[in-house]
């Protein structure tokens, strides 16, 4: 592996941890998962009812709000970031 794609690699793995840690919790606040709980009338109440209504994606409602509420660990980011670089390498061994 060149030096070039180990550091593409390293800054997509950043890229990834910075996008974690400011876009998924302000993005979750826009649909209406917050730190005061799921906003009447919001769409992230609307996916509320319907996953508390079939039974599917109940689990994911409560990790949005979660996120929403307390925002991303670093740890957390840190992983996505990994992920993502992973997820690169592996595209660039594929071309």
């Amino acid at each position: 592996m060149s030096g070039v794609n180990i550091v593409v690699m390293c800054a997509i793995a950043a890229g990834g941890a910075v996008a974690t840690a400011v876009v998924a919790p302000a993005a979750l606040g826009v649909v209406g998962f917050g730190s005061g709980g799921i906003a009447a009338g919001s769409l992230a109440a609307k996916i509320m009812s319907l996953s508390w209504t079939t039974g599917y994606g109940v689990a994911a409602v409560g990790a949005a709000q979660s996120v929403g509420a307390a925002g991303v660990s670093a740890s957390t980011a840190t992983a996505v970031g990994t992920v993502c670089s992973a997820v690169w390498g592996v595209i660039k061994h594929i071309r």
